[in-house]
């Protein structure tokens, strides 16, 4: 079966939705130990999520990027992700989508999240033909996420660098069973009807 275009993919349970973030050991290590981001974590600026492991690895390049080498699974609050994709404009002027720029632009000022379509990354971080979410959450939004929406925080660094060094080994199958068991994320048609271009 092909691939949808645009999908939301996430690992999910009834209550939560899994999303990646990477800081520096100062930001995430902190929020790790109390399961919850530090005051240090700055709530007033545009923060990015990820439900998509491989693109994160792709960003920041397996937690090697200076100011990236602590990678978290942030579970949130299902409840959390679907308020901050009904709230979001896409984070670019698509025609098709906007009447026009004028509209995107007021759309963009008032909405507190914006959604961007990337392209899907494979175990070798290559684009794939498919695109993936990624969630920026700004003012009201970036404050729940940090302050409410957040169930537990993980530090999958380690995992990161077992892939790596399996994909760098050329074992490619045994690298892509520890990958997160990411599923289609089953309310997100209703949610993103006008967030695809």
């Amino acid at each position: 079966m092909q691939q949808p275009q645009r999908e939301v993919r996430a690992v999910h349970t009834a209550s939560t939705v899994t999303v990646y973030q990477a800081h520096s050991p100062e930001i995430g290590l902190p929020a790790v130990r109390e399961g919850r981001f530090p005051a240090a974590w700055k709530r007033g600026r545009m923060t990015w999520v990820k439900p998509s492991f491989l693109w994160m690895m792709y960003r920041c390049g397996w937690a090697a990027k200076a100011g990236q080498e602590t990678v978290l699974a942030v579970e949130i609050g299902r409840e959390g992700f679907e308020w901050a994709l009904r709230h979001a404009c896409l984070s670019s002027y698509q025609p098709g989508v906007h009447p026009d720029r004028a509209t995107w632009q007021r759309e963009v000022k008032r909405s507190p999240t914006r959604v961007q379509w990337d392209p899907e990354r494979d175990l070798r971080l290559q684009p794939l033909p498919y695109r993936s979410l990624q969630l920026g959450l700004a003012g009201e939004a970036a404050r729940r996420y940090a302050d409410e929406w957040t169930v537990t925080i993980r530090d999958v660094t380690p995992l990161a660098h077992e892939i790596r060094g399996l994909v760098r080994d050329g074992d490619l199958d045994a690298a892509r069973r520890l990958l997160p068991r990411e599923q289609p994320y089953p309310a997100a048609e209703e949610l993103l009807s006008n967030l695809r271009p």
